[in-house]
């Protein structure tokens, strides 16, 4: 089993920072990918950004050159700078994980989320 746990969230002004981060614990051999996502009230979850293996990064249009992903691997970590926050930047944001999980004999594919961070950008 792999939990995953998102931290970092709060209530910032507009024009302010914030860093998330997704600690990945648990029977993980390797991380595949780290993707976030946020929900608004009455919204769809949507991707953020995501990250793979090779490094690869991908930016949803509203975030890009405001936020970067990133991620620790010897950490099973991730992170989502965000800069420039807006308004509607306020979301509930989870992380995603695929992971190659450990079995006891052999290793398969998985993908956990974690309980969500609430992200509040007012003044």
């Amino acid at each position: 089993q792999v939990q995953v746990v998102e931290s970092g969230g709060g209530l910032v002004q507009p024009g302010g920072s914030l860093r998330l981060s997704c600690d990945a614990t648990g029977n993980i051999h390797s991380i595949n990918a780290v993707g976030w996502y946020r929900q608004a009230p009455g919204k769809s979850r949507d991707l953020v950004a995501a990250i793979t293996s090779g490094d690869t990064t991908h930016y949803a249009d509203s975030v890009k050159g405001r936020f970067t992903i990133s991620r620790d691997n010897a950490k099973n970590t991730g992170y989502l700078q965000m800069n420039n926050l807006k308004p509607e930047d306020t979301a509930v944001y989870y992380c995603n994980v695929e992971v190659m999980e450990f079995r006891g004999s052999y290793y398969s594919p998985s993908d956990y989320w974690g309980q969500g961070t609430q992200v509040t950008v007012s003044s």
